[in-house]
């Protein structure tokens, strides 16, 4: 209880520019540890998402099928979200007698992936702030030790016998913007190290996605083609 006491009392005593540095540090904390819980939520929904939606794809359903059920859904996230996008275009071209089989696959993979694009955009919303927090919260927990014991020097300076009893508090105000520093940075730069593999590892799973849909399109365009003919 002592120590907290003591924390707080070192906060009151510090400098105005001091203390503005430690505010500035708690709140950066705050609202990283509210983004990092979010990221949380959010990638272990597309991860749960993408197993749900990978199990039923392979099961052998009709595609149309697929298609209508996810349709008919108020919320469309991830990996169905590309299928969506890219059946809908496939559908669309094929009606097009006009239409190659390759420009056909070109078109449903490009649809597919402005929708990938999208997805990914939503998964890494809010880790640019992780990363800069990451990296600039020492920085400003150094410049408030700095200014800190700066200002202990000078009144120290002011004296005629100066004993470290004097020049401690100060010193020790000015130490922990540093700890507050490295308490919000640290947390930010391993949640973003985590959810950048983790978003890079979704990117590869849509992709590699795309591809086998795109190859599925192909045979059925292929086939479309050969039974017109």
């Amino acid at each position: 209880m002592s120590s907290e006491m003591n924390f707080i009392d070192l906060f009151l005593q510090a400098s105005f520019l001091v203390q503005l540095v430690m505010l500035l540090l708690v709140v950066t904390s705050i609202v990283s540890w509210t983004f990092i819980f979010q990221r949380v939520k959010v990638l272990n929904y597309a991860r749960d998402e993408m197993k749900k939606f990978e199990d039923k794809f392979w099961s052998g359903i009709d595609l149309n099928k697929l298609y209508q059920e996810l349709s008919a859904r108020q919320r469309v996230d991830g990996m169905s979200s590309i299928f969506c996008a890219g059946f809908k275009e496939f559908v669309r071209l094929r009606k097009s007698a006009n239409t190659s089989s390759q420009a056909l696959v070109d078109g449903t993979y490009r649809a597919m992936r402005v929708s990938m694009s999208r997805e990914i955009d939503n998964l890494e919303s809010n880790l640019p702030f992780l990363a800069t927090a990451g990296s600039i919260s020492p920085y400003i927990g150094l410049f408030g030790t700095v200014w800190g014991i700066m200002n202990a020097f000078i009144a120290l300076g002011e004296v005629q016998q100066a004993t470290l009893a004097m020049v401690a508090p100060g010193i020790a105000e000015a130490l922990i913007a540093t700890a507050m520093g490295l308490f919000a940075a640290i947390p930010a730069v391993i949640a973003y190290n985590r959810f950048s593999n983790q978003v890079e590892k979704l990117e590869n799973h849509y992709g590699n996605f795309m591809e086998e849909f795109s190859a599925i399109l192909n045979r059925q365009a292929l086939a479309s083609r050969q039974d017109v003919n």
